[in-house]
């Protein structure tokens, strides 16, 4: 499976799992756990989840029970927590709620009232702890990016997450290249837009590789450069369906074909987020 490289130079496989809206139903909670595991069995080690996804962090504490080192731990600190010292609180808690004693990766959910200089300086401290490995951010636009890259600390962003898909494009005009040019993997969240992703192309696209359209839709993720991308998936199949996108390639006319329907963007537009 692709790998992407962090700015540590360590490799983390370009699929992983989302949690979003796990937890939520206690009546899922088993179902959830092995799903998560089925995807741990899959190689999908990357598993992101974050303090606001209700129970979520509870969910992936039983799925890596046992298994911690298969697993790439990745949570988010809200932004009204997000002062020094609400950022260590805020991280010993999701620790104490995933059951482990450290996070692979650590990130501020979006921009709030705090500085951005201060919550770095609290992942800092984190790292020097050893509750974290690695920090980085989520839904920061490129004059935030900026503002973030010369802060103290800022040179150590090892990511940015993304609401990105074939329908919401917007951060190729500018955050996307800024990104690259520093280094630094998107982690595209929303992959199939929520289920909005629907087209006759990505049908017949679909038809023609003998897959599905959310394989198509996936596939074309994958192909970006330094993108990880996080879907999430409840079911077996639909695990093995985006393991399976994973080693599916676009050719040239299926890439014409979607930019034909989902074209890139043509000028500037604020950052969309969910």
């Amino acid at each position: 499976m692709k790998t992407i490289t962090l700015n540590s130079g360590e490799q983390v496989l370009a699929l992983g799992q989302g949690t979003w809206h796990m937890g939520e139903n206690p009546s899922e909670f088993s179902r959830e756990v092995a799903a998560l595991r089925t995807g741990l069995d899959l190689g999908m080690t990357l598993i992101d989840t974050a303090e606001l996804y209700a129970d979520a962090e509870l969910v992936v504490a039983e799925a890596i029970k046992g298994r911690r080192d298969d697993a790439f731990v990745v949570s988010k600190v809200l932004p009204s927590n997000a002062s020094y010292q609400g950022t260590i609180k805020a991280c010993e808690r999701s620790l104490k709620r995933l059951q482990i004693d450290c996070l692979d990766m650590y990130l501020l959910h979006w921009a709030g009232m705090t500085p951005i200089a201060e919550t770095l300086e609290a992942f800092q401290t984190l790292v020097q702890q050893g509750k974290i490995r690695y920090y980085g951010v989520s839904n920061l636009d490129t004059d935030e990016m900026q503002e973030a890259w010369a802060a103290p600390g800022g040179k150590g962003i090892a990511t940015n997450q993304l609401l990105y898909n074939l329908n919401k494009r917007g951060i190729e005009w500018d955050l996307l290249p800024w990104c690259r040019a520093h280094t630094m993997p998107v982690m595209a969240y929303s992959p199939l837009d929520e289920g909005r992703l629907q087209h006759p192309v990505l049908d017949s696209i679909a038809q023609r590789h003998q897959a599905s359209a959310a394989q198509v839709a996936l596939a074309w993720l994958l192909q970006q450069e330094g993108v990880i991308v996080i879907p999430k998936a409840v079911s077996p199949e639909h695990l093995k369906q985006n393991v399976q996108a994973a080693q599916l390639r676009l050719t040239a006319e299926d890439l014409r074909e979607l930019q034909q329907v989902f074209p890139a963007p043509s000028q500037p537009s604020r950052l969309q987020v969910y």
